[in-house]
């Protein structure tokens, strides 16, 4: 077992640039695997860029063990060199365990919100916008802020909670009109049913909401220092097209008030940016404004979707990236691009916890589409270089297993040639009345499990015998044919054509007979 390697720290400023330096010296020799994209697996060859002894090593691995290796599990029987590099990793990354001891969260008192706040929210928003509310009430009462700039608002859930429950000032900013239309609906309706409760509800404080794309610091301060300023921010409760534009003119003239207000020291009154999921660049701009702007005495914020932070060396603009932020990052040459910032969003704890057939299912969506990615590059390579979007197809390949059980259900016969995406109509009014016993089909988070997958490839395991490496070369279509209805009865092939012939669909490239998917698969089916 390779030795334990040293832990990191954010401690002080030279322990950050420590680790910081360590993690962009380790990234650096892997930079092609970080810049390449798994649905080029197998049209890039990207296996290559892998040592031979640990491709061997893996791909004899179990797939309990594959799952756990995101998480740096190892095994001793791995090559020494696997192993110093997965406990080398380990000790660069960030703690995931969430702390709870920090003193600031002692005597929290977390209000339970009731039904007319929460209507709309899932059991985990619900949580979030209780929680963090809580929080930021906290840190306002400490600031002595008595108004938030609620950052990326979406429908309103958290500034609601802030101004009905919490009785606190709200701005609530989101680039959506839609959003602010929902936002001042709702208000509206909760509004309602708390002046039925509370004497003096004409004193209730609602969210006033503001529709801006937030593209950098200066915007979010401008609105911060101007929300302070002027009671009657421009609202949103038109969901006129021309409102947005009129929302861009009035910004310029708020950014000039924002200055004169400054350079004339005239700051208000102390505020709190908070931010629930405020995504990519949204709460780097929290941080710089909490920087730069001299009343905004705090924030909080919960960022999300870090893949899509803005970074220095893949954009042309001139405002500032959301990586890196600092100096330091800068100084250390660490890049990442798109790709990587994908792959720093995969859950380790997501894959840990699937099961053997769950995986499996991951895994052969992989495969497809990254097999599907040669059938582009070799029939459609002008549809290719547009990078391509063919949508959620893990989900279509999962309600195709779903309908080969009803349709088994059902008795129907001929599925070996009817494409799945035929069935719709056939199993329509059957489907609604279909009883399944627990036993036969459980649903686990969306995702059907074994009995599904079994039930859709039972038919074309029967009485096989052959595989693909035993299949003779042939190039006429009428072989590819014959072939294929032997390869059908024995792997994946099936839900492969059936992938790639939907792709196709959704580019708007019709099917051709000299599309031979056989051949592209045979490639691609050792890594399957």
């Amino acid at each position: 077992m390779a030795a334990p390697r040293r832990s990191f720290s954010c401690e002080s400023a030279t322990q950050t640039l420590e680790w910081m330096n360590a993690i962009a010296v380790f990234l650096r020799p892997f930079k092609p695997l970080l810049d390449a994209h798994v649905v080029n697996f197998f049209k890039d060859r990207l296996w290559e860029m892998v040592d031979e002894q640990w491709m061997e090593c893996l791909r004899k691995e179990s797939v309990e063990n594959l799952l756990k290796l995101p998480s740096g599990f190892v095994q001793d029987y791995w090559p020494h060199s696997l192993q110093e590099f997965i406990c080398t990793l380990r000790s660069l990354v960030f703690a995931r365990e969430p702390k709870l001891s920090h003193p600031f969260l002692c005597n929290l008192h977390v209000a339970s919100l009731g039904s007319v706040l929460t209507q709309g929210m899932s059991l985990k928003k619900k949580h979030e916008v209780e929680i963090l509310a809580a929080v930021i009430s906290k840190v306002a009462s400490g600031s002595g802020a008595q108004t938030i700039i609620d950052v990326g608002s979406g429908q309103g859930y958290l500034a609601q909670a802030l101004s009905f429950e919490y009785q606190l000032s709200v701005t609530a900013i989101d680039a959506s009109l839609h959003h602010a239309t929902v936002t001042n609906a709702r208000a509206e309706r909760i509004k309602k049913h708390y002046a039925a409760k509370i004497a003096g509800s004409q004193h209730l404080k609602v969210p006033r909401t503001v529709t801006c794309h937030v593209l950098s610091s200066d915007i979010l301060t401008a609105l911060s220092t101007v929300s302070l300023h002027e009671e009657n921010v421009e609202q949103s409760t038109d969901t006129n097209n021309s409102l947005e534009n009129d929302v861009l003119e009035n910004l310029k003239s708020h950014i000039g008030k924002a200055s004169y207000l400054y350079n004339n020291r005239k700051i208000g009154p102390p505020l709190v940016l908070a931010g629930l999921h405020a995504c990519g660049d949204l709460s780097v701009n929290m941080l710089r404004t909490f920087v730069d702007c001299e009343q905004v005495k705090a924030v909080v914020g919960v960022g999300c979707c870090y893949n899509l932070l803005s970074e220095d060396h893949a954009e042309k603009t001139n405002t500032p990236c959301g990586f890196p932020m600092s100096r330091a990052a800068k100084l250390s040459g660490l890049t990442l691009g798109k790709n990587a910032h994908d792959l720093a969003c995969q859950s380790a704890e997501r894959w840990r916890s699937l099961t053997k057939d769950d995986a499996l299912q991951n895994f052969d969506v992989h495969t497809f589409r990254a097999a599907f990615q040669m059938v582009l590059d070799k029939y459609f390579p002008d549809v290719l270089t547009s990078s391509p979007s063919i949508g959620r197809k893990g989900k279509a390949l999962r309600r195709q297993r779903m309908r080969q059980v009803i349709e088994s259900k059902l008795g129907t016969k001929g599925c070996n040639t009817v494409p799945f995406f035929t069935f719709k109509q056939q199993c329509k009014s059957a489907a609604g009345s279909l009883t399944m016993k627990t036993d036969e089909l459980e649903v686990v988070d969306g995702c059907y499990s074994n009995m599904a997958l079994r039930a859709f490839l039972i038919y074309a395991a029967v009485d096989a015998c052959t595989t693909l490496e035993e299949l003779p070369q042939s190039s006429s279509s009428s072989d590819v044919r014959c072939l294929e209805t032997t390869v059908e009865k024995t792997d994946n092939y099936l839900l492969f054509k059936e992938f790639s012939m939907s792709g196709l669909s959704r580019l708007g490239c019709g099917p051709s007979e000299d599309i031979n998917l056989l051949e592209i698969w045979k490639e691609a089916q050792p890594f399957a």
